[in-house]
């Protein structure tokens, strides 16, 4: 019978995993510590006192949009790197300026278990559509490659024909990369008459994956599953066959907050995904991404027993300039905590008369007299600016992440 899972590790009881991973929490924190960045950050953390998720939750966030300038102020990389430089092996830089380490660490991604749940297995011939030059995309992925034991194809972006001729010569049966460029592969094939015929399987990233594309994808031969990742710590989760979610991979903890806050959201709620990576070259200690997403409730039908996410769902970094002045989905949390009896809370923004005009939504599950007044004098005196407070029945706004949402009309 075929291996149906990587290894173990992705059927073990999730209690099991809980208690590895915390166990894990521990040492890595500790490792971290010996970064000069991460002393910084974590000072008054005592690693021991990091027993599981609820301790996790304390400690602080570190915003994947802080880290251009924290690597400006204090290069390469803003002191979070336990491995040297000079012992790393790689040194990449993508968009942002953001730079990263990639260490010796074998799969130090973690992209084999995505991969070998998208169908690759060892002596596969894959072409790797992510680029080479600086950023780590096409590397986080040929080390899960080779991590199986495929070989790759560094096919890079653009240079379609060459690409193309490299595919009908060596036949490669996998595709790693974007979807919408192995569409341009595929449409140009059959434009030049070159054999692309050797596609079969496909794990892509980087872009959207509508239910057209795919489904336009595999018509032509090729099944496509998806990974969401990030440079910092490789794959976060990963699909299977079984096309229920995400799995969440096994070499970090995953949590989903409330947008503008480190505080965890419950089971199904949208939030912004938060990673603490087991890294020992560059470990990551709640880094906050700035992506939406939600936990999926029970195990995927593929017997994996880790968490399920539903993937990528937008950004959580919703700061608006309102009347001048920015307003930050911390700030809406904000009065949250101030108010108890709120539930879920929106910002709206929208136009009258040429002005911006702002009205927080707020779910109530009881409304005393004066509250809608009292919320709206913590609303100016947070954010410095008027609005309009509307309370609603609990459960009544949209749950899908969004703290401020921005409707005025850009015509």
């Amino acid at each position: 019978m075929a291996q149906a899972h990587y290894d173990e590790l992705e059927v073990r009881d999730p209690q099991a995993r809980e208690r590895a991973q915390s166990a894990r929490l521990v040492e890595i924190i500790a490792r971290a510590k010996s970064a000069p960045g991460w002393a910084r950050r974590l000072a008054d953390v005592d690693p021991a006192s990091i027993l599981g998720r609820a301790e996790l939750a304390q400690l602080p966030l570190l915003r994947k949009s802080e880290l251009p300038a924290l690597q400006q102020a204090d290069p390469p990389f803003g002191g979070f790197n336990v491995t040297p430089p000079g012992r790393a092996r790689r040194l990449m830089m993508s968009p942002g300026p953001t730079f990263e380490p990639e260490g010796e660490t074998a799969d130090g991604y973690g992209t084999a278990r995505a991969l070998f749940a998208a169908g690759f297995r060892p002596g596969d011939i894959v072409h790797n559509a992510f680029s080479y030059h600086l950023t780590p995309g096409a590397f986080i992925f040929e080390s899960g490659l080779h991590a199986i034991g495929c070989a790759a194809i560094p096919g890079g972006v653009g240079n379609t024909e060459q690409q193309l001729d490299a595919i009908a010569h060596f036949k490669p049966s996998g595709y790693v990369g974007t979807p919408d460029f192995l569409k341009v592969l595929l449409d140009a094939a059959g434009k030049s008459g070159k054999d692309a015929s050797s596609l079969t399987r496909a794990l892509v990233s980087g872009a959207a994956l509508p239910a057209s594309l795919r489904q336009e994808l595999g018509a032509r031969g090729v099944e496509v599953l998806q990974c969401y990742a990030i440079a910092e710590v490789g794959v976060i989760g990963y699909e299977t066959g079984a096309g229920a979610g995400m799995v969440v991979n096994e070499h970090l903890v995953v949590e989903i907050v409330r947008p503008g806050t480190g505080d965890p959201v419950p089971e199904g709620d949208v939030g912004e995904v938060v990673v603490t990576s087991f890294n020992p070259d560059y470990p990551m200690i709640r880094l906050a991404t700035g992506d939406l997403s939600a936990v999926l409730p029970g195990r995927s039908p593929c017997g994996r027993t880790n968490m399920r996410i539903k993937g990528w769902m937008g950004r959580a970094d919703q700061t608006t300039k309102i009347k001048g002045m920015f307003v930050h989905p911390a700030q809406v949390a904000e009065i949250g905590r101030l108010h108890a009896e709120l539930g879920r809370l929106r910002l709206v923004v929208t136009r009258a008369g040429e002005q911006d005009v702002m009205t927080l939504m707020a779910e109530a599950a009881t409304a005393p007299e004066g509250l809608a007044v009292a919320v709206a004098a913590t609303l100016q005196a947070v954010t410095k600016l008027r609005g309009e407070v509307t309370l609603a029945a609990a459960g009544a706004l949209p749950n899908d992440g969004k703290v401020i949402a921005d409707e005025r009309s850009l015509s």
